[in-house]
């Protein structure tokens, strides 16, 4: 199995079905704080549903259709990013992430987005990576914001979650604006921001 180095101690790397007993006591954890914007929680409420979660994602892998990955941080799982949608003939993609809230603030979530949209535009030939977030969801918003995406309209009212109608925000970044930006970044030689 691989692991990238994210910096301080973290590291990305697949988060997979037989990972379900970590991956339920890391959602455990964080359930409430998660769960304030994102059904995850929900859909992982115990062992079985944890696994099938995992297991869908598997799947999706194997047909080329979404990929996830775990962020660990000093060995323990605390969050993962992921590509919910991924579709390589038509170049499109979206990406998502949570983070339980003993990790938050270090740029962890925004480290590993960059490193998957990394994959996607350069490997893969994505040409539109999309994040679909919670007009409510500040700290997702602000990840947008810092990899360089565009917000480009709000669905208003058109998520019903936990009885609530929210609306929610598309961000997009588009391969020449996400080649373009490392190239600036690597030109200036200042650090990307976290």
């Amino acid at each position: 199995m691989f692991a990238i180095s994210l910096g301080d101690g973290a590291v990305l790397e697949p988060l997979e079905p037989w990972q379900a007993d970590e991956f339920l006591a890391h959602m455990d954890r964080g359930r409430d704080f998660i769960g304030q914007h994102i059904g995850l929680p929900d859909a992982t409420a115990d062992l079985a549903s944890a696994r099938a979660w995992l297991q869908s994602y598997a799947d999706k892998a194997a047909a080329d259709a979404g990929w996830l990955y775990g962020i660990r941080l000093d060995g323990a799982l605390v969050g993962g990013v992921l590509f919910r949608v991924f579709d390589a003939v038509a170049g499109t993609c979206e990406a998502g992430c949570w983070l339980e809230p003993s990790a938050t603030g270090r740029g962890l979530v925004t480290r590993a987005a960059r490193l998957i949209i990394d994959w996607a535009v350069e490997e893969r030939g994505i040409h539109r990576v999309e994040w679909q977030v919670s007009s409510a969801n500040g700290p997702s918003i602000a990840v947008a914001e810092r990899l360089g995406m565009t917000r480009e309209g709000v669905l208003r009212a058109n998520h019903l979650y936990r009885g609530v109608r929210q609306d929610t925000e598309i961000w997009s970044v588009l391969a020449p604006e996400w080649r373009a930006a490392r190239t600036a970044g690597a030109a200036s030689g200042a650090p990307r921001a976290e």
